[in-house]
């Protein structure tokens, strides 16, 4: 049976996509759910207004993010902590310290989006890269002193 995905879905194909799967896949799984249509032209007709749509907001979403990332690049954040032997910090700069920072700057940024690997444990400066949408990826300075 031939179907459009309406989603992406693993091992199968992205939206938008034609591909030919079992009958019983199909009308058990893919059509309940609403991953997929029936491949007829009414349907093709309606899933590239879909497409049309979902790719207008797509590129609202990007065009937004590339407007933060802008004022994010301008960002300096400074963290004082209290420091022990080497440089060392007591305790660490975390992703919601960050988040915490930015949204007292104006930035609404969730901590998931700081893409902070590891807690910082040291002085100096950092530059931390932030997830805005998928192309923009803008990076802020963190700089950690001594207290």
């Amino acid at each position: 049976m031939e179907i459009i995905l309406r989603q992406a879905v693993e091992n199968l194909g992205s939206p938008g996509d034609v591909v030919k799967v079992k009958s019983g896949y199909a009308r058990n799984y893919l059509l309940p759910h609403g991953l997929a249509y029936e491949a007829t032209p009414g349907n093709l007709k309606r899933i590239q207004q879909e497409r049309d749509r979902l790719d207008a907001a797509e590129n609202e979403r990007r065009t937004a993010a590339q407007t933060q990332a802008e004022r994010l690049e301008q960002v300096s954040l400074t963290f004082s902590a209290r420091v022990g032997e080497e440089g060392k910090l007591f305790g660490s700069v975390t992703t919601a310290d960050i988040a915490q920072q930015l949204e007292a700057q104006g930035f609404h940024i969730e901590k998931r989006q700081i893409d902070l690997h590891e807690p910082i444990k040291a002085l100096g400066v950092y530059r931390v890269p932030i997830r805005l949408h998928a192309d923009v990826k803008p990076e802020i300075r963190v700089w950690v002193i001594k207290q």
